[in-house]
């Protein structure tokens, strides 16, 4: 299997499955001399973990991650860093039933079609097990941004409930089980989860990241766009079926005029009338607030029977036992953070290689 690594200059390859022993990550191209330790990487990670709410699924794993090579006394050394986080609570007889058909609306059909061969242990390496991998990589390059560039990501909707701008409150997302920017919204959804996740049912998701003090110049037009590789760093994710910049589809509905963001004199650069165009003109930094979101469909593994088919090509009926999320959403909050970051980090090391700064 190829295509295992995405960036240019600071470039991740993941690795591992599911129900193997352990996944990690390798990635090259960060800079010497960056303070790096395992303490730097964990709390990112402590906010993707499973287990920590009855909305998400219950398998227990710590995510401890060790730091395998690329640091030293603390710093890194510009080799290439690789981590390690060990699997330790895998039940992969939830999965015996199902190993030789195929989930409806999974990977299960198109891997075995394309490779002959499927781990069903949790989906293997289709799994949202990887994007730990990812948060790990986007803590290391948080570390490469530095501290100007702040990063942060919110659930804005769960089904048919969603948070309104003016309704938006950052402070408000580290306060409840759904990284929701909304106390009134968190109750709401609290209630309605716990209605799908019952019925054994799940339903999907809007997540939005934000990344402040992004200097213009970072991309670059036709085929470096930022945008371009952020919208195809977030449809990466596991479920993730669409992806919007700035106002996204909504851009629609306006007309020249309201969508331009007008720009008047400032100090550091003109200051714009709005951001309907996600912090990206062009393929390049605008030096406004990159705004991206992305949308993530109801998880495939529910406990409500679904038709499909088994690999001699016969009608079954398929029910997913075992640990899985009713809203993969809530998760993926972090994990956009993180490939937002890492995209970031590479945009910065290019425009650095070519421009000198």
């Amino acid at each position: 299997m190829s295509h295992n690594s995405f960036g240019k200059l600071f470039r991740v390859t993941t690795w591992g499955e599911s129900h193997g022993p352990a996944i990690g990550c390798v990635i090259d191209g960060t800079p010497p001399l960056l303070e790096l330790t395992e303490a730097d990487i964990q709390p990112w990670l402590d906010r993707r973990r499973p287990g920590t709410s009855r909305f998400v699924t219950q398998r227990k794993e710590t995510d401890q991650v060790r730091i395998l090579s690329g640091t030293y006394e603390g710093q890194t050394t510009g080799t290439p860093i690789s981590l390690l986080i060990e699997n330790v609570d895998q039940r992969s007889k939830d999965y015996s039933a199902i190993a030789e058909t195929f989930r409806p609306g999974h990977a299960d059909y198109t891997y075995h079609s394309k490779y002959g061969i499927r781990d069903p242990r949790g989906g293997g390496r289709s799994s949202a097990r990887e994007t730990a991998c990812r948060v790990a990589a986007g803590a290391v390059a948080r570390q490469v941004l530095g501290p100007s560039i702040t990063i942060r990501g919110a659930l804005r909707r769960i089904g048919e409930h969603g948070v309104e701008d003016a309704d938006w409150d950052w402070d408000a997302v580290g306060g409840n089980a759904f990284n929701c920017p909304n106390e009134a919204m968190a109750a709401v959804w609290e209630d309605y989860l716990d209605g799908i996740r019952k019925a054994g049912s799940s339903v999907g998701a809007v997540i939005e990241v934000h990344a402040s003090g992004v200097p213009s110049g970072w991309g670059a037009p036709v085929y470096g766009k930022l945008d371009g590789d952020l919208a195809a760093a977030m449809m990466s994710i596991n479920a993730v079926k669409g992806v919007e910049i700035g106002a996204g589809f909504g851009a629609a509905n306006l007309r020249g005029e309201d969508a331009a963001d007008e720009m008047l004199p400032g100090n550091d650069g003109p200051n714009f009338s709005a951001n309907h165009n996600g912090g990206v003109l062009g393929g390049i930094s605008s030096g406004q607030d990159i705004v991206v979101r992305f949308v993530v469909k109801a998880t495939s593994s529910i406990l409500i029977p679904r038709r499909s088919v088994d690999k001699t090509g016969a009608a079954t009926e398929v029910v997913t036992k075992g640990r899985h999320d009713p809203c993969v959403g809530i998760r993926a909050v972090p994990v956009g953070e993180a490939m937002m970051a890492c995209i970031l980090a590479d945009h910065m090391l290019r425009h650095r290689a070519q421009m000198g700064a």
